[in-house]
């Protein structure tokens, strides 16, 4: 009785998990939030460096294909080493691995690098800026132009400096190393929460993460919209000696504060992953049967048992195998497709913005990571769920993309003619209207000032427009140019860019470009569900990573290049220093537009469409034969044949 009795007692305790168990590092559950945390970091930074790109571009004088070749320059080295990541899986320690050996840190480090430039060279110089109280003729019409030719020539001596002259190999390697430390991020991260998540839970983490991927990017937007409203270099000048305004042509925002900010945050984000171990209790661990197949899964895994050369000599023989798969290389392809066009516009889109409808960088930026974005995001979550709820096959998927496709080009089409007419500029557009009255000023070549005449004609500086006189207020802003030959009606001219005169079409282009993009999205869950229920079970891993490997060479790489050079098509004036080509500053909004959203219709019909009806009547002929995968109701309710391999039932067990 009282033996009983003392063992009644010492079950509780006894029952009670060591404490090391019940620590949080052992739980998959606070795995799965901090690694939300850090690829919500690591996404940052993407989303950064796409909002910030334009300002870049004009900060160092880069054409609009080299700022594109930069945003996507971090794809290279994740293209490389993406291999690898898929042999070494669970070889590794793969928090420790996440977190401190190779790849937050790298990230972070990175992104330190990409704001190195900012503390490298000196501060950013804009031609005929005032630089004292006493320089109050700079940028004026008059005979001789000596205090203008010595800020070129200090400007010239800066720019040939070293320290600018590298500031271009500089972001390219921070881009590298930024791909190549989000390498082991995400797939490393998945595997280990598939490892020791319970099969109920495992979908809901997965989904999580999947969520935080795609809003990563809108907060990296957010974030630009704010810190590029600062001033370039609020660091090395006082508030008071900073005259550009935000919608000055030539403002800069302080495009490197963000990637501080950004390292800091996946810095503090990557310290829990010292903690984490390399194996940790299985969620449900006390389920004997799901444990013990888990446990078989591990002992019997086939990947496990190879070398690394045997597997890189296998793995091109199972992506062939898997690219003969008709219906995955179409949907692949349209899907490739789709992501070139998505990576072109969210590199751009906010340049095309601010120049379309004479709006502020920040703003801009603000409006694609505020509303576009996250309507994609939503999208891509309904299109989910109708997925589920209709229980589509393989041929109504398709159905379904195709549906979302033709409603996509319905809602595209418009976008074409909501758009201002290129702002009439003196000597750039028409290119015949250059005014003879300014002949006599001396205007530097290089000079980039733009005034609005009273008669509402652009000039490129005050001198262009044949000011001779400039009114200041107390701060010693310039308020007006005054004396101004070329101009008519009353002959002043305003600081600033006339602007394009139709900012009230801003909305109504935001609110169908989000249209646009919510509708697109839908086809995204059903198109990569069409992919899994087509390719054979052991290959769908394989099968995965040839998709994402397609969408690194030759969309991801080539998407924002091939915007850029056609951006650059549109140029009518582009600026000069010290004799070279830099950014553009004036296009013709009317190609600009035809060009930048046409070339996403071609895209989408010829592209995408077309692939997507061929793949209706390969799914229709598949549905026919016996041995059809089929949709949802044939993957999950199908019983895994005895000799199935743990895997492959594991993998079964996933889908349902």
């Amino acid at each position: 009785m009282v033996a009983n009795d003392l063992k009644v007692i010492s079950d509780p305790v006894a029952s009670q998990p060591p404490a090391r168990c019940r620590s949080p590092f052992n739980s998959i559950k606070f795995f799965v939030l901090c690694h939300s945390l850090l690829q919500l970091a690591q996404l940052l930074v993407s989303g950064y460096m796409k909002s910030s790109i334009s300002t870049i571009e004009r900060r160092y004088g880069l054409s609009s294909q080299k700022s594109g070749f930069l945003a996507a320059f971090n794809e290279v080295g994740n293209t490389v080493l993406i291999i690898f990541v898929s042999f070494f899986g669970s070889r590794v320690h793969r928090p420790r691995f996440i977190g401190v050996g190779g790849g937050a840190l790298l990230a972070c480090l990175a992104s330190l690098l990409m704001a190195l430039p900012q503390f490298l060279n000196g501060p950013y110089e804009y031609t005929d800026h005032i630089t004292s109280s006493s320089d109050n003729s700079s940028g004026l019409c008059r005979s001789q132009s000596s205090l203008s030719t010595l800020s070129s020539n200090q400007s010239c001596s800066e720019q040939e400096s070293p320290s600018h002259q590298g500031v271009y190999p500089v972001l390219l390697l921070g881009q590298l190393l930024l791909g190549i430390g989000a390498v082991p991020i995400q797939p490393f991260g998945i595997s280990y929460i598939d490892d020791y998540a319970s099969r109920r839970n495992s979908p809901l983490y997965l989904g999580i993460l999947l969520a935080v991927t795609s809003i990563g990017p809108a907060f990296g937007f957010i974030t630009g919209s704010i810190m590029l409203r600062f001033y370039v270099d609020i660091d090395k000048l006082p508030k008071d000696e900073i005259k550009l305004d935000p919608k000055d042509l030539r403002w800069v925002g302080a495009w490197w504060l963000g990637f501080l900010v950004a390292s800091c945050l996946i810095f503090i984000t990557a310290l829990p992953y010292l903690f984490f171990p390399r194996n940790m209790p299985r969620e449900d661990a006390g389920d004997d049967a799901e444990s013990g197949q888990h446990s078989t899964q591990q002992q019997t895994n086939p990947l496990q048992e190879l070398s690394l050369p045997q597997f890189l000599k296998s793995f091109p023989r199972i992506a062939l195998r898997t690219l003969r798969s008709p219906i995955y290389l179409l949907v692949v392809l349209a899907q490739v497709n789709l992501a070139a066009l998505l990576s072109g516009l969210a590199t751009f889109m906010a340049k095309f913005i601010e120049r379309q409808f004479s709006q502020t960088v920040s703003f801009s930026t603000l409006m694609i990571g505020g509303v576009c974005i996250p309507l994609a995001v939503l999208g891509t979550v309904l299109g989910g769920v109708l997925m589920r709820r209709l229980n589509l096959s393989v041929s109504g998927a398709s159905k379904f993309c195709m549906a979302a496709i033709l409603l996509c080009m319905l809602t595209a089409m418009p976008l074409l003619f909501i758009g201002c007419p290129t702002q009439t500029v003196n000597g750039v557009f028409p290119p015949s209207s250059e005014a003879l009255c300014s002949s006599s000023c001396q205007c530097r070549q290089e000079a980039f000032n733009p005034v609005c005449g009273s008669d509402g004609v652009e000039f490129r500086s005050p001198c262009h427009a044949g000011c001779t006189a400039m009114e200041m207020d107390a701060n010693k802003t310039v308020t007006n140019y005054t004396k101004c030959r070329c101009v008519g009606h009353l002959g002043y001219a305003s600081p600033g860019t006339c602007g394009s005169g139709c900012a009230h079409l801003l909305y109504p282009f935001v609110a169908l470009l989000g249209l646009t993009s919510f509708v697109a999205s839908f086809s995204q869950t059903p198109s990569y569900m069409m992919i899994l229920r087509t390719v054979p079970t052991e290959d769908k891993s394989f099968a995965v990573g040839v998709q994402y490997m397609l969408f690194r060479v030759l969309a991801f790489m080539p998407g924002p290049v091939l915007y850029g050079s056609v951006i650059d098509t549109t140029c009518i004036l582009w600026g000069k220093k010290c004799g070279k080509q830099t950014s553009c500053h004036y296009y013709n909004l009317d190609r600009f537009r035809e060009r930048f959203l046409g070339l996403q219709v071609v895209f989408v019909l010829l592209c995408f469409l077309l692939p997507i009806v061929v793949l209706r009547k390969m799914a229709r002929h598949q549905e026919q034969q016996p041995e059809s995968k089929g949709g949802y109701k044939l993957v999950s309710k199908e019983k895994p044949p005895e000799n199935t391999s743990s895997k492959e039932q594991e993998m079964e067990g996933i889908k349902t």
